[in-house]
């Protein structure tokens, strides 16, 4: 075949492959979603796992969790209704760090469908960034007017040390609270 016909056709590159699984399942009270993996989390192969990331801490001050759970034992949240994902999951670093190209349509609707095959109760973005990249635009911390089918949507502060300047933890208080509610 003559290369001159060619022109324009697709590049089949190789699929990359996700830097955190997934840890999902049916009948979930609660999906925690940040933006991407983070660089010590992605290296560890745990979500959360940075020694200053306060995530593992307020799960269990808000009662989400009974006991206060280490990085690697991630899975364990299942047991408590919680599951775990990223919206961009082929990239990890700090939310600043994670390309604008990375929050296009294919991340928004890989998340939109893993949210409506599942079914929690609540959605909830573990930063603001995250939130308004799947959401599109400005919000602020709480809970959304849209949602999922039944899925409740919330924005809450990040965990992460390098967001400690906005870190509040009346809003994960809150959440929790919501949750008691109409998490069961």
């Amino acid at each position: 075949m003559d290369r001159a016909y060619r022109v324009g056709e697709p590049v089949a590159l190789p699929a990359v492959p996700d830097v955190l699984q997934d840890v999902l399942e049916d009948s979930l009270r609660i999906v925690l979603c940040g933006m991407a993996a983070g660089t010590v989390s992605a290296k560890a192969k745990a979500y959360y796992a940075h020694k200053q990331n306060k995530f593992w801490t307020i799960l269990h001050e808000t009662g989400l969790t009974p006991t206060r759970l280490l990085p690697h034992q991630y899975r364990d949240l299942l047991q408590h209704r919680i599951g775990l994902t990223d919206l961009v999951k082929t990239h990890s670093g700090m939310d600043h760090q994670i390309p604008l190209s990375e929050l296009r349509l294919e991340a928004r609707s890989r998340l939109n469908n893993s949210v409506a095959a599942f079914r929690p109760k609540f959605l909830a973005f573990t930063s603001k960034a995250a939130g308004q990249g799947f959401l599109g635009g400005k919000r602020d911390y709480g809970e959304q007017a849209e949602r999922i089918a039944d899925t409740r949507i919330w924005i809450l502060p990040s965990t992460s040390g390098a967001a400690n300047g906005t870190w509040r933890p009346e809003v994960w208080h809150a959440f929790a609270d919501r949750v008691r509610v109409y998490g069961n």
